[in-house]
C-alpha cells in the first residue's frame, strides 16, 4: 500500500467517521435509526453554498484576496455547515422524536418518520435548486504539502486534522460535561437514566443537534472533493449506517475503527487496476457481511453487554 493510498484512506475515514458516530450515538441514546441523516448532509451543503455566494463579495471587500480572506471563508463555510446541520437536527427532534418518543413501536415509527423527512427534503431541494450539482469554495486552498516525503493535498490535510480535533472535542464533551454524562447514561440504560431524574425528552434535543452538526461538517469536508446535490447525502448515509453496524451500535471507538477500515478498504480497492471504483461498494458490503456473521455485535460490541 502506497503512502498516497494511506492518506486517501485516512481522508475517507475522517468523513465517514463523522456520519457513523452520529448514527451510532442517536441509536444508542434515544433509540432512533435516523434515515434523515443524509438530508442533514444535503441541507448543510446547500446552506453553505448559498452563504458562500453571499459572503464571497463581502469577504473580498473586507480582506481582499489574501490569506485572511481564505481563512474567513473557511471559518464561514465550516460554521454554516455545523449550524445548518444542528438546526436540521433540531427539526428532526421536533418532527420525529418529540411527538412519538413515548408511543408504542417508537423505533419503527421514528424510522418511518425520518425516512419521510429525508424524501421530502430531497424533493424540496430539487424543487428549489434543481438536479444540477454545485461546487463549494476550496476552504483549505489548492496545492500540496510534503510531509516526511509524502505528498498530501491541502484539502486532505485539512479534513483529517479538523475531524481529529472535532472528534476529540466531542469525546471530551461526552466524557466530562454534565450533559455528556446524561447522554452516556441514556446510552447505557435509558430506563435507569430516567429513574435517576434525567429528562430523556430534553436530553434528546442536544443529541439530535450534535449529530446533525457532525453531518453538516461532513458535508463541507466531503464537498471539497465532490459536488453538492439534492441527493448527495444518500451515499454518506449508506456508508454511515453500515460503518455504525460494523463498529457496533453505541460504540464510538468501534465506529471510528469501522470508519478507518472502510476508508482504507475503499482506497485500496479503488487503487487496484484490476478492480477499481466499480468494485468498491461490493468489496465493502462483502467485508461487512462476513464480519457481522462472525461477530454480530460488531467491532465494539459493548452496548448489549453493558445493558445486560
Amino acid at each position: 500500500m502506497s503512502w498516497i493510498t494511506l492518506v486517501h484512506g485516512l481522508n475517507l475515514a475522517a468523513i465517514y467517521g463523522l456520519m457513523a458516530i452520529g448514527i451510532s450515538i442517536l441509536w444508542s441514546s434515544i433509540g432512533m435509526i435516523n434515515m434523515a441523516h443524509g438530508a442533514s448532509f444535503a441541507v448543510a451543503g446547500f446552506s453553505a453554498w448559498q452563504v458562500s455566494l453571499a459572503a464571497k463579495p463581502l469577504i473580498a471587500a473586507a480582506f481582499g484576496t489574501g490569506l485572511d480572506a481564505s481563512v474567513a471563508m473557511a471559518v464561514t463555510m465550516l460554521a454554516t455547515g455545523v449550524i445548518a446541520g444542528a438546526l436540521f437536527g433540531a427539526l428532526i427532534y421536533l418532527l420525529a422524536y418529540l411527538p412519538i418518543h413515548d408511543k408504542a413501536n417508537y423505533a419503527v415509527r421514528s424510522l418511518i418518520m425520518t425516512l419521510a423527512i429525508n424524501l421530502a427534503t430531497v424533493q424540496i431541494l430539487l424543487q428549489l435548486f434543481g438536479p444540477n450539482q454545485r461546487s463549494l469554495p476550496k476552504i483549505f486552498g489548492f496545492g500540496k504539502l510534503e510531509i516526511l516525503g509524502v505528498s498530501v493535498r491541502y484539502d486532505q490535510l485539512g479534513t483529517i486534522s479538523s475531524t481529529a480535533v472535532l472528534m476529540l472535542l466531542v469525546i471530551a464533551w461526552l466524557r466530562y460535561s454534565r450533559k455528556g454524562l446524561e447522554i452516556r447514561a441514556m446510552m447505557q440504560n435509558p430506563e435507569g437514566a430516567e429513574l435517576s431524574g434525567i429528562s430523556v425528552r430534553w436530553t434528546a434535543l442536544p443529541v439530535t443537534m450534535m449529530t446533525g452538526a457532525l453531518a453538516g461538517l461532513a458535508a463541507i469536508l466531503l464537498s471539497q472533493t465532490i459536488f453538492v446535490s439534492p441527493t448527495s447525502g444518500a451515499m454518506p448515509l449508506i456508508k454511515g449506517l453500515t460503518i455504525a453496524l460494523l463498529g457496533g451500535l453505541g460504540s464510538i471507538p468501534g465506529a471510528l475503527a469501522g470508519a478507518v477500515i472502510i476508508g482504507f478498504l475503499e482506497a485500496i480497492v479503488g487503487a487496484l487496476p484490476f478492480l477499481g471504483q466499480r468494485y468498491v461498494l461490493f468489496s465493502q458490503f462483502l467485508f461487512i457481511i462476513v464480519f457481522l456473521i462472525a461477530r454480530p455485535r460488531g467491532i465494539g460490541g459493548l452496548l448489549d453487554e453493558t445493558r445486560e
